[in-house]
């Protein structure tokens, strides 16, 4: 049995486009990682064995988008589950699926793709876990400075569409808005500061009707932040790092 671009076109359709690297043969595929990055597969044939694998991308992609040093053993299990819900094998970091009859390639790479996606998505589970510890730390600090505040508020911008705003904090000086800009991920931050650009330009008529003072706190914790990630929002907001929490408390004080 041998096999060629052709023979995987026939199998996966237009949708999936190979080549041939080295070894194998490349499927990239319609998927994508969170952050944007195209879903690869790799067809081998070693011997009369037929190998489908990521070659360890998507452990991979996933170990980058975190400072931790190793996963935890709630992610391990849902790797796991993961794996064996989409009856994929995990060995030595790489996902695989073995190929007996290529009358069953094409639905071999979409499910070896979805594992990788569902793989990929524990980032969202990393993401919002690191976030809710931020958030939770910035509470305790309003708390224990004595500042009046609601977490979580809804506020409907010039659009007519709903923003969430993490904290608004209340002071007989002044009230602000403040936008928790938090995240492991150098791609992900550039997605947040877009959002808060556009989240703060859309509620821009409330610093002038109420006298809000907007704040966008980055959690300098993990070196993701550019320059032009705080230059962005420096003309519709006030920037102040986590690190500094005495600014922080000057900005919604005074």
């Amino acid at each position: 049995m041998t096999i060629s671009c052709d023979t995987v076109a026939d199998q996966v359709g237009l949708l999936f486009t190979c080549s041939p690297v080295n070894q194998f043969i490349r499927i990239r595929t319609p998927l994508l990682y969170p952050d944007g990055d195209i879903i690869d597969i790799f067809f081998q044939q070693i011997g009369a064995q037929l190998i489908l694998t990521d070659l360890g991308e998507t452990l991979r992609w996933l170990r980058m988008q975190t400072v931790a040093a190793r996963r935890s053993k709630k992610q391990d299990r849902m790797i796991a589950d993961v794996t064996m819900n989409h009856n994929v094998e995990l060995f030595r970091g790489m996902l695989m699926v073995r190929v007996t009859d290529l009358s069953e390639l094409g639905v071999k790479v979409m499910r070896l793709a979805q594992a990788a996606l569902r793989v990929s998505d524990l980032w969202f589970t990393m993401r919002n876990q690191a976030f809710e510890s931020i958030a939770d730390e910035v509470q305790e600090y309003l708390f224990e400075n004595q500042i009046r505040h609601d977490r979580d508020k809804k506020v409907i911008g010039r659009s007519t569409r709903p923003w969430s705003v993490d904290f608004q904090t209340f002071h007989p000086n002044r009230s602000a808005y403040i936008a928790v800009l938090s995240t492991a991920s150098t791609a992900a931050a550039q997605n947040l500061t877009n959002t808060a650009l556009a989240r703060w330009v859309d509620l821009a008529s409330y610093q002038a009707s109420q006298n809000i003072r907007f704040i966008s706190l980055f959690d300098d914790s993990a070196d993701v932040w550019r320059e032009y990630n705080f230059h962005q929002l420096e003309d519709v907001s006030e920037v102040v790092l986590w690190s500094k929490p005495e600014q922080f408390l000057e900005k919604i004080t005074t």
